[in-house]
């Protein structure tokens, strides 16, 4: 009985969290981003914080010419997303369809994000986003079916990637190896109604906020050759170091410039 009301109380929380993330979400005349604490309210609690909220983040970082409005939201939802952050992801999700991100994939972030940042992280994302659809009126036929066509596979380079797997750690846990190619890379990838190139930055946005550097190389790489501009890239990482923390950006910093260096051209 202690442990199930301990299970209910937590519920309570974690509801009366998301409600109050939800009160007031709203933008500006200017597109920037209100939200549910008014500058009074940080002011109340941190001056220096609310100057930084008004100055570098919603004065310059959202205008900067390197990454569009669109892929700053996608950048944000992502690393709410992977860092498990429902509180500000009310506010996030409807400036994101402020700024052009479609119904249809928002609910592709998620699912994607399902693999790459756990499924109770997705599953917190949906009953925020669930909330604002509601709000906006977004039906199911605005959202993505459950097994569309898929996209052309390029079978050449997914038989490389598979080969090189399963010869690296097909013995140490042949079922994330089968998973792996059968899941991730021949489902999950392909799936249409999410460019690779954006399906890149959700995915690289997720590694970078929660620290998962050793993953940034491939998926950095994968990102570039799906039409991610190395200006883009780098203005994801400035972005991201507001949205997941400083030592997360400089954790990454060094992968990036390797990536970079390396790449032709």
């Amino acid at each position: 009985m202690k442990r199930l009301a301990a299970t209910i109380a937590s519920l309570a929380l974690l509801v009366s969290s998301v409600a109050h993330a939800q009160q007031g979400a709203a933008t500006s005349g200017s597109g920037t981003l209100v939200g549910t604490l008014t500058p009074d309210d940080i002011r109340a609690v941190s001056p220096a914080l609310e100057k930084y909220a008004q100055g570098p983040i919603d004065g310059d970082l959202w205008k900067r010419p390197g990454l569009s409005p669109r892929d700053r939201s996608i950048v944000t939802v992502a690393a709410l997303i992977a860092r498990n952050q429902p509180g500000e992801m009310p506010r996030h999700v409807t400036l994101a369809l402020d700024n052009g991100v479609k119904p249809g994939e928002l609910s592709e972030i998620i699912t994607h994000l399902a693999f790459y940042s756990g499924w109770a992280n997705a599953m917190a994302a949906v009953a925020v986003t669930k909330d604002v659809f509601a709000q906006r009126r977004i039906a199911a036929d605005q959202l993505p079916p459950a097994s569309p066509e898929p996209l052309p596979l390029d079978e050449a380079t997914e038989a490389r990637r598979a080969t090189g797997v399963a010869q690296n750690f097909g013995t140490v846990a042949p079922g994330v190896v089968q998973y792996t190619t059968d899941v991730l890379f021949r489902d999950l990838w392909p799936r249409p109604d999410l460019a690779p190139r954006d399906r890149s930055l959700v995915t690289v946005s997720a590694l970078v906020a929660s620290g998962q550097v050793a993953q940034i190389p491939y998926h950095l790489n994968r990102a570039m050759d799906n039409g991610l501009t190395r200006e883009q890239a780098a203005e994801a990482l400035t972005h991201l170091a507001f949205y997941a923390g400083w030592p997360n950006a400089f954790s990454a910093l060094p992968v990036f410039k390797e990536v970079f260096e390396k790449r032709p051209g």
